[in-house]
């Protein structure tokens, strides 16, 4: 925003030759009736071209004409921005450079900062009245100006150039030296948003300035994600109770930013408010209006403010041209008679009252000469922080270079002007828009809108060694840099009560990683709760709106930031149970090998040849493979180890039961053949055992082929048994080629132990159907309990109740069919004969 803008006056009236009706008529004949009472100029200079100016130099207009009741209120800080512009005037008219025999007149009015009294001015400036000059009925061209500078208030210059709307056109020639306030709201917002505060105050001026400039910000913040607490607006003419209002808001909020778009008048209020009963600490920010303004200082409590101000520059032979005022130049100025003794606190001697200014003349003593500019701590006389001041001075100067664009030529190297006695306003507007020079190191031009490039500098306040707070500078914002680029801060920036570490304000604190947002119902979008994101879903993101779902071999980590691979199980030989079960495979072939070698060397002993030692050694051979067929489903499954696992597990458990069936058909048929006259065994010897055998086991062979070749098994990765963990198993390929397997077995076992229960009461001493029955019981108990574990056990259980199924079935063959007859020709070698194993029972 500017505090300052610079209008041209081609929008407030018509050419020198033309009524603002549009009735042309030369002014020598025209007879104009003054309505109202003219405003006197505050400073006036004629010459040949008139430059207007309007500042506020009272904050309040005055109506009561003679009852003197109050003390002056001069803004000395606005009154040098006037004489600042009179300086400039007086520094090209001494120059032979710029406009060589033009001298430019100025016309400097008092808008006490009011929006009538500025139009007022604006009309009696642009409406070319020249009798504050030369006091008569007739209206002449003397004294018309060419433009208007000011006012140094956003809303008194919007005031100013709406008048445009005479043109039907709005600001049709409306120029500023300060950035409009479009660019520092845009700015501000994106300070806010650097800093991380998403939940904010904000304060305006209810008035053109704030109330503009607060909306380019609220449109700017909810753009960059930024939340407002509260909206609040007055102006410096409401009643009291509205400010203090505002001020109750304030002290409530729970947002620690404030953004104050205030005018210098109503930020005052505000703060001498606050002042009297102090809200908990807030970190201010502050439009360039109060945030540079040096009279603000004295609130302590606002240390750490921070904002944007105009850069600041050195304007040379200003501070000597301020404090040269001479007592007969300050008598001469009803201002300037005001404003001397409201500093030094005394009585000009025959000093005159402005009628729209009502005091009583209160001071104990008159003015004797002492007073001295020099020693007097004023914004008048401070030079240090020359902002706005600079503006005015740039104004002033790129009308002079317009007018010289319009009013003179270059040649021979030398300037040659011409005071043109028609020069419009329109010529010079034509010449401002393509002004582009440098004045004491600063640049100066104007782009299609009127307004110059955006640059700003970051002010801070700051407390100094004495204690007092001071404006510093912390850093700068270039509109015209790529975005991202704009701003170069500092690291010394001091915050709230004096703290180095960013003030936290937001609604709710950020949502983690892990965490999605979830709004509150009726609240601003910047307040929400953070809810862990749901199983199998992260969020790897700082106020992540929504989680999402890892991929199928993927799981979250326990803080759900990030996707881990799942790990890969399945029973190893690295697992407890691998290796319990590895060994008991690696044990029980053992044991059968043993058993083998003990029959072995006893294969001429009674009991071994009792007891078919061909299928005994065929059985322990079978047994032997079906221990080691455990070992492959121990491992990482493969294409190859999935068909041999279940295929090798098959097949040789036919063949052990077809053994066992085997060595019980032998039994039925050794007693049938006792009885007399019967031939039986001559049907069922050693041959047809064989056949028996082989007969049987081919036709699992012939299951698992069709099973391998149909529809065999292979690895697969189950990600469906666990969530966080994938199992690595083999599938069956085709369910029935698996059950048929399973189920050949089972129907072979069961009518193996059919036939053992009707050979168990036969008479021996040693019956070997009893020894079968009791271990085809446990064979087929084992695997009756195996297919409910099998189909409830998930993941490499799964493969470990397989496993401990054919290791118990295969123990429970070797050991009740092997262990009795092992203890007898181990240890009761007595018993292995002939004459024993033939005695008959007594019952």
């Amino acid at each position: 925003m500017g505090l300052f803008e610079l209008s041209s006056a081609l929008v407030l009236g018509g050419s020198l030759n033309e009524t603002n009706n549009g009735v042309s008529a030369e002014a020598s004949s025209v007879q104009c009736k003054l309505q109202g009472t003219l405003r006197p100029p505050a400073f006036s200079a004629d010459g040949d071209y008139i430059i207007g100016g309007v500042f506020s130099m009272h904050l309040y207009m005055h109506t009561v004409k003679h009852n003197y009741t109050a003390l002056p209120d001069v803004d000395s800080r606005e009154l040098r921005f006037s004489r600042a512009m009179i300086f400039a005037i007086e520094e090209i008219n001494n120059s032979p450079e710029l406009l060589p025999g033009i001298t430019l007149g100025y016309q400097i009015y008092d808008s006490c900062a009011s929006v009538p009294g500025t139009i007022k001015v604006a009309f009696q400036l642009t409406n070319g009245l020249d009798v504050v000059f030369h006091p008569s009925d007739n209206c002449s061209q003397s004294g018309m100006v060419l433009a208007i500078i000011g006012d140094s208030g956003s809303t008194l210059s919007i005031s100013i150039s709406r008048l445009g709307l005479l043109s039907l056109q709005q600001y049709p020639s409306f120029f500023r030296t300060i950035p409009s306030d479009r660019f520092q709201a845009d700015a501000l917002a994106k300070l806010v948003k650097h800093f991380g505060w998403t939940w904010i105050g904000a304060v305006r001026s209810d008035s053109d300035y704030g109330n503009n400039g607060m909306a380019s910000f609220l449109d700017a913040a909810r753009k960059e994600g930024i939340c407002v607490e509260y909206s609040e607006s007055f102006y410096r003419a409401h009643p009291r109770s509205r400010v203090r209002r505002v001020a109750d808001v304030i002290r409530r909020s729970t947002a620690v930013v404030i953004v104050a778009f205030l005018a210098t008048g109503e930020m005052k209020l505000l703060l001498e408010e606050l002042e009297k009963e102090p809200s908990p600490p807030r970190q201010w920010i502050g439009s360039e209006t109060w945030v540079t303004d040096p009279q603000m200082l004295r609130f302590s409590f606002c240390a750490g403010a921070i904002g944007f101000g105009i850069q600041q520059s050195v304007i040379p032979g200003l501070r000597e041209f301020l404090l040269d005022l001479p007592p007969s130049k300050v008598a001469a100025s009803t201002l300037l008679t005001e404003f001397w003794e409201d500093s030094f606190n005394c009585r000009l001697a025959e000093s005159e009252k402005m009628v729209l200014i009502f005091y009583i003349n209160i001071y104990k003593s008159v003015c004797d000469g002492s007073e001295d500019l020099q020693k007097l701590q004023s914004p008048y006389t401070d030079t240090s922080q020359l902002r706005v001041t600079n503006m005015v001075y740039k104004a002033v100067y790129a009308l002079a270079h317009a007018i010289h664009s319009a009013v003179c030529q270059e040649t021979n190297f030398t300037t040659q002007c011409e005071k043109l006695t028609k020069l419009e306003s329109k010529q010079i507007l034509t010449h401002l828009k393509k002004v582009n020079f440098s004045q004491n190191g600063y640049d100066v031009s104007f782009d299609a809108n009127g307004d110059p490039v955006a640059t700003y500098e970051l002010v801070n306040w700051q407390k100094s060694e004495t204690g007092n707070l001071e404006m510093v500078t912390v850093g700068h914002y270039d509109a015209s840099l790529p975005v991202g680029q704009e701003f170069r801060l500092s690291s010394n920036i001091t915050w709230m009560e004096g703290r180095t570490r960013v003030p936290v304000s937001v609604c709710s604190d950020s949502c983690l990683p892990g965490t999605r947002k979830v709004l509150q119902k009726g609240k601003p979008s910047c307040c929400y709760d953070c809810l862990p994101c749901p199983e199998g879903e992260i969020s790897n993101q700082t106020d992540s709106n929504d989680c999402f779902p890892c991929p199928s071999e993927f799981w979250p980590n326990s803080e759900r930031n990030t996707c881990l691979l799942k790990p890969v199980e399945f029973l190893s030989y690295n697992d407890i149970l691998g290796i319990i079960l590895a060994a008991f495979s690696v044990g029980g072939a053992c044991l059968a090998i043993i058993t083998a070698a003990v029959f072995f060397s006893h294969r001429a002993s009674p009991i071994v040849r009792a007891n078919n030692s061909e299928l005994s050694f065929l059985l322990l051979f079978s047994l032997t493979l079906c221990f080691l067929c455990s070992l492959t489903f121990i491992g990482a499954p493969s294409d190859w180890s999935c068909m041999l696992r279940h295929t090798a597990f098959g097949i040789t458990f036919v063949l052990c039961i077809s053994c066992v069936l085997g060595k019980t058909i032998v039994v039925l048929m050794a007693f049938k053949a006792t009885l007399p006259g019967s031939n039986v065994m001559k049907w069922f010897g050693p041959p047809q055992q064989r056949m028996t055998v082989v007969s049987f086991t081919f036709i699992q062979v012939l299951i698992c082929t069709i099973w391998l070749v149909l529809s065999p098994p292979f690895p697969m990765k189950n990600l469906n048994t666990y969530k966080e963990k994938i199992i690595l198993e083999c599938a069956l390929g085709s369910a029935i080629g698996f059950w048929a397997v399973l189920g050949y077995i089972g129907l072979l076992a069961a009518f193996c132990f059919i036939l053992a229960v009707l050979a168990r009461k036969l008479p021996d001493n040693f019956n070997e159907a009893k020894l079968i029955t009791f271990s085809m019981l446990i064979f087929c108990a084992v695997w009756i309990t195996f297919i409910p574990a099998y189909v409830s056990s998930p993941g490499k259980l799964t493969v470990a109740v397989e496993i401990f199924a054919m290791l118990a079935s295969s123990f429970g063959l070797i050991l009740c069919i092997f262990a009795p007859k092992c203890f007898i020709i181990l240890f009761q070698p007595e018993k292995n004969t002939k004459k024993n194993l033939m005695n008959k029972n007594e019952s």
